[in-house]
């Protein structure tokens, strides 16, 4: 199966919305992937890798700079099965901006529903986040803190998959596991 990509430009004005690719299966409701952050190019390519892997449900993912959405088209927009908040480690501002998005978040997708994913961890001589504060977020949540670096196709793929698979269980598709039992599982590996 395969899924569909819309990019969503949010600073002011507006909600400007693109459709790249799209493929549906009328039988199967489509699952919905929330990636938020200013990552921009390796935020797309992400995006990309995620409906270009082999998968046995449909994907659409969805690209916000930042939350909340824009409400006037609430009553068209698709639940949200999983959120990834992305936090680029030589770009102060993207910690401020998944922060003061956080604020918008419903409570209930801090069980099991929310990662953190740090990019960028191949430039740590450039880190501009302090990453107290990061792994301080991840607690705080109770959301596990993934770590990657986009830049390279391969670590992409490998984090593309981790995503999907994350969302396979967040969407109920793996019997016997739940995303509070699998956020529970990830924290306490990661402490």
């Amino acid at each position: 199966m395969g899924g569909g990509l819309y990019e969503t430009s949010l600073p002011q004005g507006p909600q400007k919305r693109t459709k790249l690719q799209q493929e549906s299966q009328k039988s199967f409701p489509a699952e919905l992937l929330e990636l938020v952050g200013s990552e921009g190019d390796f935020q797309q390519k992400l995006a990309e890798a995620i409906l270009q892997e082999k998968k046995d449900f449909t994907v659409n993912v969805h690209i916000a700079t930042s939350l909340p959405l824009p409400s006037e088209r609430d009553h068209l927009r698709p639940q949200i099965d999983m959120i990834v908040f992305m936090i680029d480690i030589k770009n102060k501002y993207s910690l401020k901006n998944v922060e003061d998005s956080l604020a918008y978040v419903d409570a209930k997708f801090f069980l099991g529903k929310v990662c953190f994913l740090v990019t960028g961890v191949g430039r740590v001589n450039c880190c501009s986040v302090d990453m107290n504060a990061v792994w301080k977020l991840g607690e705080n949540y109770c959301s596990p803190v993934l770590f990657c670096e986009l830049e390279l196709e391969g670590t992409r793929v490998a984090t593309a998959q981790r995503l999907l698979r994350m969302l396979q269980i967040c969407a109920g598709y793996v019997p016997g596991v739940s995303a509070l039992y699998f956020s529970t599982l990830m924290t306490t590996f990661s402490s």
